[in-house]
C-alpha cells in the first residue's frame, strides 16, 4: 500500500528529503473516517464491481462504508465496514484460484467463472482491464490472444482446452505459505525478466503488466519470468525461503515501512533491488539509500 506523507524542505542549505511509506496488499486496514489515495482506489474497485455509485474521493464516508459492508455481506465475510487483508483479497479476486466449468464460457456471458478466467488472463498480461464477471469484446479479445500464443484453437471461447492451459499456468493459491520452484529457473532470468518493467505504474493490488504494488510485481515476476510461485503477500513471503545473511541475486529483501515486513524487492546485485514503490512504479533503487537502509530487514532466498 502508499502513502506519500510529507516532504521536510530544510532552509539554509535547502536539503529535501522526501519520506515515503510503502506498504503492501492488506497490510493497512481502510476504515470510515479515513482520506487516502488507497481509499479512491478501492472506491474505484468497488465502482467496477457495480456497489459503489458516487464519486471516488478518497475519503472514506458512510456511503463508502456501506458499500464495504455490501461487498462483505455478498462474499460471507465479517461485515464491519472495515477493509483489511480478507476483504482486500476478495475485491481482488483469488487469482490463481483454477476454474472449473462444465460450461462453455463465451461472449456475452456473465458469471463467477468468467470473472476468475478474467483475473487469470490479466495475471499473464493479456487482460488490462478490471475483472468483472462479464465477458465482453475485451474478454473475447484477450482469450483469443492468449489461446494462439499457447497453439490453441483461437474461437475466443473458453473451452476445456483453454481451461486446461489456463489452470496449468496459473493454478498455485494465493497466499500460501509454501514455494514450488522449477528446478531450470535461474536468479539472472529472474533479474532480466524483472528489467522488462521497469517504468510500469504502481497499481494497489496489481499483478499485471499494467499495474504491479510490490508484492504483486514479485509474484508476477518469479512466476511468469522464472516457472517459480512464491506468496502474494509481503507478510507470507517473508515466512517462505531461506535467510541469507547478505543477499544474492535473486533473493527477496525486506523492509519495514509500518511496522514488520511491509515492503519488498528482488535483489539485482552491486546493492541494488528492483521493486514497485508506490510513487515510483517498478524501479531500481539501492539499500544504502537514505530511506531504504534504515528499513532494511533482511534477505531470504526463494530459488
Amino acid at each position: 500500500m502508499k502513502k506519500i506523507i510529507s516532504s521536510l524542505a530544510l532552509c539554509s542549505s535547502l536539503i529535501v528529503l522526501p519520506t515515503i511509506s510503502h506498504a503492501a496488499l492488506g497490510d493497512k486496514l481502510l476504515k470510515e473516517g479515513m482520506t487516502d489515495p488507497d481509499v479512491k482506489e478501492l472506491q474505484d474497485v468497488l465502482r467496477q464491481k457495480g456497489i459503489f455509485s458516487a464519486t471516488s474521493t478518497g475519503y472514506f464516508g458512510s456511503i463508502t462504508k456501506d458499500s464495504v459492508l455490501s461487498f462483505q455481506r455478498s462474499h460471507s465475510l465479517t461485515a464491519d465496514g472495515i477493509v483489511g487483508s480478507n476483504t482486500y483479497q476478495a475485491l481482488i479476486g483469488n487469482s490463481t484460484s483454477a476454474v472449473t466449468s462444465s460450461t462453455l464460457l463465451k461472449y456475452g456471458m456473465t458469471s463467477n467463472e468468467v470473472e476468475k478466467v478474467q483475473q487469470l488472463l490479466k495475471e499473464k498480461g493479456y487482460f488490462n482491464a478490471t475483472p468483472t464477471g462479464y465477458f465482453g469484446t475485451v474478454t473475447q479479445t484477450a482469450v483469443m490472444n492468449f489461446q494462439r500464443d499457447h497453439g490453441l484453437a483461437v474461437d475466443g471461447i473458453v473451452g476445456p482446452a483453454t481451461l486446461n492451459a489456463l489452470n496449468n499456468t496459473s493454478s498455485n493459491s494465493t497466499g500460501s505459505s509454501t514455494v514450488n520452484s522449477s528446478t531450470q529457473a535461474t536468479a539472472s532470468d529472474i533479474v532480466a525478466y524483472s528489467k522488462k518493467f521497469i517504468g510500469v505504474p504502481y497499481v494497489w493490488g496489481g499483478t499485471s503488466p499494467s499495474g504491479f504494488d510490490c508484492s504483486g510485481f514479485i509474484y508476477y515476476v518469479f512466476k511468469n519470468g522464472g516457472g517459480v510461485t512464491v506468496p502474494r503477500t509481503v507478510a507470507t513471503l517473508y515466512q517462505s525461503g531461506k535467510s541469507t545473511s547478505t543477499p544474492n541475486v535473486g533473493d527477496i529483501v525486506f523492509f519495514d515501512t509500518t511496522g514488520g515486513p511491509s515492503h519488498a524487492g528482488i535483489y539485482i546485485g552491486n546493492g541494488q533491488f528492483i521493486h514497485a514503490g508506490s510513487s515510483t512504479g517498478v524501479t531500481i533503487a539501492s539499500l544504502s539509500n537514505s530511506y531504504w537502509e534504515p528499513r532494511y530487514l533482511g534477505s531470504k532466498s526463494i530459488l
